[in-house]
């Protein structure tokens, strides 16, 4: 059997504002959203639509901030920011800060971006449930389509960025192929495949992230889209107690 796979940029979302009507204005952009399809969304709108941006002159830099801010070369009101988005610093040095995200996700910055935002005073903080709001959307898209909500992730040990499911709904978001066989008839010990993950890239490399091009929809993907929501992309992190770094 072929398989494959497709994605297609959906154009003509307007700038999203907080309350927005985000699955309505997708639903209207692409009005044939098929149930068996994926439709990725980029994180960015998905947080302005949920109010999710925050002014950083109302922003008071406690002491921690504002020495984290002297020795990374950062405002210390970012710096605040990201500390009140983060469960635990990791790693602050060489003008970078790592963290681990009240979400449990561990990024640069915990996710807090000035791009794609107006004004140069504004940033953009994540959703605080990408899950729940990945579900939200998919009950209120036409068809019940699988949502995957993406952001760009730097990865460890590799250059550049690429965009991960940090939500997901109706998509299976691992696949854990261990005990299958491969060609040769060997025993897969260690292949869990990140579907949630592969999907957000494929879409990142199907839109122009400086366009407005903020959902694609990926055809292809049917053996992965289920009826029920699913344990979302909370189930791609891994536990703490199977970091070997820590």
């Amino acid at each position: 059997m072929t398989l494959r796979l497709t994605a297609e940029a959906v154009p003509g979302l307007p700038e999203i504002e907080a309350g927005a009507d985000l699955a309505g204005l997708i639903a209207a952009a692409r009005p044939e959203i098929a149930p068996g399809e994926v439709v990725v969304i980029s994180q960015k709108v998905v947080s302005k639509a949920e109010g999710r941006v925050v002014r950083l002159s109302g922003v008071t830099p406690s002491p921690q901030a504002t020495e984290l801010a002297r020795e990374l070369g950062k405002e210390p009101e970012m710096v605040q920011v990201v500390i009140d988005e983060s469960a635990e610093i990791l790693r602050a040095a060489r003008g970078v800060l790592i963290t681990r995200t009240h979400q449990g996700l561990v990024c640069a910055n915990a996710g807090v971006d000035r791009s794609n935002v107006p004004g140069e005073d504004l940033a953009c903080l994540l959703p605080v449930d990408p899950d729940q709001s990945a579900r939200r959307l998919r009950a209120a898209l036409p068809g019940r389509p699988a949502v995957v909500i993406a952001d760009s992730f730097g990865r460890a040990w590799r250059l550049g960025q690429a965009d991960v499911a940090i939500g997901c709904a109706g998509l299976v978001p691992v696949h854990d192929r261990r005990g299958s066989t491969d060609h040769e008839g060997r025993e897969l010990a260690a292949t869990v495949d990140a579907i949630a993950d592969q999907a957000a890239s494929a879409a990142a490399l199907a839109r122009d992230k400086a366009g407005r091009e903020a959902v694609v929809v990926v055809r292809g993907l049917d053996r992965y889209v289920t009826e029920a929501d699913g344990p979302g992309a909370a189930a791609i992190v891994r536990p703490l107690a199977e970091d070997l770094f820590r």
